[in-house]
């Protein structure tokens, strides 16, 4: 067998996959529209926190070439793991890899892979590669050529051009940072950089009692003081560091201090590492030292956590978002230092095979979007440029090229536009009412790196947002602001993000004050973390600003009110069945099936079938369900429930009609709630089953118009489940809609969702049997449960139309001008991708 040590890989990788010796990636195609996959048995889950089952396997498809090989801690027995792949069943020795023992759950082939079919392997060793025992069962998986490609070099090639001066962490600075200085005065953010080094320059460390406490401002205030001093040279700021270095120092933390919150463990640990790479030359023997045993400690710390958790954790929210950068940072600062070179590099070879795995985005998201909720997106922005930058700068390869962030430019576009409020989900998304200063800069930083005209465009749309960004400053003070801005002439109506399950519908979505935005959520990373319980949901905006979305107000991660009604599913605009929501797991999951998109007309198709799946297991849920005393019982939303299908068609009919038709059905006789939330007050005519709203400041109308075969009671409150516990104008009432259709096996529900400028009004519908005239559009939706589904829509003036008939194998058709052309599309139910099996 050929081994690391004699030849990196195998004999059917020479050849012109051996060129890829850099980052590459091809562009991510459109799905095949006219195709689609025959069904299998749902799984459990499509994803798991912690891995339980190696990847890949028969059953997964490959997001990546090459997908890294990973085991999952619990069928790791030794010290350290040996892989094996080939392409020959079994495993002859003229076609077999056979790895370097480490002591990880992956591996990194740092190669493309030919297409093909691959078989692998591994087995335990002790510490230094001996006494394996016996191979584990055989995976199999397959390269299709549609995969897109994107390699990183290898760990050595990182450790053979790494810098050995001081300071190193801005390295990738290096070509541009004379000029830089010389030009700082005049630079618009100089001001701004000042501002907030001088911060720090007026506090007094030494009249901390405890600096451990304050471990957020310290972070900050040495990120200013390193900007500063790097950047100008000036000494005030470099001596100030050094005292704060010097205070820390004095006052050794304990384990308790230092180590039982992880945010304060690296904000404290990037204090001393900062100071150590700045102040290098000027620190005492004794000084270094003591910052360098501290340093280690810290590593040492969550090396021993990380190593064999992070790459099998689906997403570990503060390692991702700050820890894993500054760690890197730290073992970066001492990788080559004589005494502790051998323990170091170990670890960051970890590192940085652990980011090759799994980042930018979890490993298994090549959208562009966050999967882990739009409002958290921009807590991982400094990780998300510090690190690509420095890796490529260090191995000459282009980290940038992960189909992620080629992707990313446009979808800060669909999902948060600018002079917007963002139109996505999970924690915090309802919060800002434009894009964030870090949001921004991530644009910014984006357009400069990669020419990316989504990103450039974004950026420059929000140009007083990047200056107030402090995280980047230095990046940005150092780099040329000249990138594309050009748009395409026209931008598509439906951005379906398959890998996360999220689709966008835009009808202006580089002028979203003037527009109707629409977001959809299926997904089969389910809920937990920082989504919420939000399968089959959806959120509308008009003008930038919300019409109908999830409800609640995000003040806690786990209170009663965050468990009850805002992350708990009867926050959404979705449904309950019995008064039971979706369970906080990756087994209450959804998926999108199609997404098809004209200039006229938009739509998707979501499957929440397997989304009630009983309740949350997870430990850490039970936890805060515990101590916030609430049970996980049907009297407070959870528990199973008989539901077998719940599919959920939307159409958007550009410009301002958005049409909700929902397929319901159960084992039994169930109540279904068809629930509708707001921050405006709603208005109910029960007799029309129509809602209505008023929205002052943006001068719009919007209605709601409910249809079922089925007799509907429909009641409006403003009051929550359980109320935030922070009160006040900052908290206002929401509105919240529950149309109840009590006990029936089946249900079809149909929404017709209108928005005016409240000058025009809204169209009348009529309704003659199932279909149902909307101004010029007229639309038909089967009611009645006993008949198959069926959707369609066609306009009276202009040629554009849509079908969903499944007698036709579950195809939807679209005719409608696309790219300038009129043109049919036809799409069959996709599903999703595994990224692990039952098998």
């Amino acid at each position: 067998m050929k081994t690391l040590s004699s030849c990196y890989l195998f004999v059917l990788l020479v050849g012109s996959c051996l060129a890829h010796s850099a980052c590459s990636s091809d562009t991510l195609s459109e799905p095949e529209i006219s195709v689609g996959n025959q069904p299998t048995d749902a799984p459990a889950a499509y994803q798991e926190k912690i891995r339980t089952q190696p990847y890949p396997k028969t059953d997964n498809e490959l997001f990546i070439n090459p997908a890294p090989l990973i085991v999952p801690q619990s069928m790791k027995t030794g010290d350290c793991l040996q892989f094996a792949l080939t392409t020959s069943e079994h495993f002859d020795e003229e076609d077999t890899f056979l790895s370097q023992p480490q002591p990880w759950c992956m591996l990194n082939l740092h190669r493309a892979l030919p297409e093909g079919t691959y078989y692998w392997r591994f087995r335990s060793t002790d510490a230094q590669g001996n006494q394996p025992g016996e191979w584990s069962k055989t995976y199999q998986f397959e390269v299709k050529s549609e995969t897109p490609i994107f390699v990183t070099p290898e760990f050595d090639t990182f450790q053979e051009n790494a810098p050995h001066y001081f300071p190193r962490l801005y390295c990738f600075l290096n070509g541009r940072i004379e000029e830089a200085r010389r030009k700082a005065t005049s630079h618009p953010e100089y001001k701004q950089l000042v501002a907030r080094a001088k911060e720090a320059l007026d506090t007094d460390y030494a009249t901390m009692s405890n600096p451990y406490t304050q471990s957020k401002l310290l972070n900050l205030h040495s990120t200013s003081l390193y900007q500063a001093y790097y950047l100008l040279q000036e000494e005030k700021y470099a001596d100030h560091l050094y005292r704060l270095l010097r205070r820390l120092l004095d006052t050794p933390p304990t384990d308790s201090e230092l180590l039982t919150d992880n945010f304060t463990s690296t904000q404290i640990l990037y204090c001393h590492s900062a100071a150590y790479d700045l102040l290098h030359q000027r620190l005492t023997p004794t000084e270094l030292q003591v910052t360098e045993d501290l340093m280690l400690r810290v590593v040492r710390h969550f090396y021993h956590q990380n190593c064999g958790v992070e790459e099998n954790h689906l997403f570990d929210n503060h390692f991702w978002q700050q820890n894993m950068r500054i760690v890197f940072q730290t073992l970066f600062l001492l990788y080559d230092h004589p005494n502790y070179q051998a323990e170091i590099l170990p670890m960051l070879e970890y590192y940085y095979e652990l980011w090759t795995a799994r980042a930018p985005a979890g490993g298994f998201n090549r959208d562009g979007l966050w999967h882990n909720g739009t409002g958290y997106f921009s807590a991982n922005v400094k990780t998300l440029s510090y690190l690509p930058a420095l890796l490529s700068y260090i191995t000459r390869a282009d980290f940038l090229k992960h189909p992620w962030y080629q992707q990313a430019g446009q979808a800060l576009i669909y999902s948060f536009p600018p002079h917007s409020k963002s139109n996505g989900f999970g924690d915090g998304s309802e919060k800002e009412s434009m894009p964030n200063r870090l949001t921004a800069a991530f644009a910014d930083y984006l357009a400069r790196e990669t020419q990316n005209s989504y990103a450039g465009w974004y950026a420059q749309q929000c140009k007083s947002l990047v200056e107030q960004d402090y995280e980047l400053r230095l990046y940005r003070m150092c780099s040329d602001r000249n990138y594309d801005t050009q748009l395409p002439a026209s931008l598509p109506l439906v951005k379906w993000y398959q890998d996360i399950g999220e689709v966008a519908m835009h009808t202006s979505p580089t002028t979203p004050e003037q527009g109707l935005a629409l977001s959809f959520r299926s997904s089969t990373f389910g809920s937990g973390s920082h989504t919420t319980a939000s399968q089959n949901a959806f959120n509308l905006l008009f003008r930038g600003t919300d019409v109908y979305r999830s409800s609640g107000y995000y003040q806690h991660f786990s209170d009663a009110h965050n468990l009850m009604s805002y992350r708990h599913t009867r926050a959404h605009n979705t449904i309950l069945i019995n008064g039971i929501g979706q369970p906080y797991s990756t087994e209450g999951y959804g998926h999108i099936t199609q997404a098809l998109g004209g200039e006229h007309i938009g739509y998707c198709l979501g499957d929440a079938s397997h989304a009630y799946s009983n309740i949350s297991n997870d430990p850490m849920w039970i936890n805060y369900f515990a101590q916030a005393g609430i049970a996980q019982t049907p009297e407070y939303g959870f528990g199973k429930t008989p539901l077998t299908r719940y599919e959920r068609h939307i159409l958007m009919l550009a410009p301002d009609i958005v049409v909700v038709y929902d397929v319901l059905e159960a084992s039994e006789a169930a109540t279904w709630d068809w629930l509708l939330h707001s921050p405006s007050r709603m208005q109910l005519n029960s007799k029309e089953q129509l809602i209505s709203l008023h929205h002052e400041e943006k001068q719009f109308l919007a209605t709601a118009q409910l249809y079922s075969n089925c007799p509907m009671e429909c009641s409006i409150t403003n009051r929550f489940v359980v109320p935030p516990a922070i009160g006040g104008e900052e908290y206002p009432d929401q509105w919240h809609l529950t149309a109840r259709i009590l006990q029936q096996p089946a249900t079809r529900i149909l929404a017709v969702l209108q928005v005016h400028d409240e000058t025009e009004g809204s169209y009348i519908i009529r309704q003659k049997g199932n279909q149902f005239q909307i101004g010029n559009w007229i639309l038909e939706a089967e009611l009645d449960t006993q008949a198959l589904p069926k959707l369609t829509v066609h306009h009276k003036e202009i040629p554009c139309k849509f079908s969903y008939v499944p007698e036709n194998g579950h195809t939807s058709v679209l005719y409608d001008c696309i790219d300038g052309k009129w043109q049919t599309l036809k799409m069959n139910d996709r599903l999703p991708v595994f990224t692990r099996t039952n098998h």
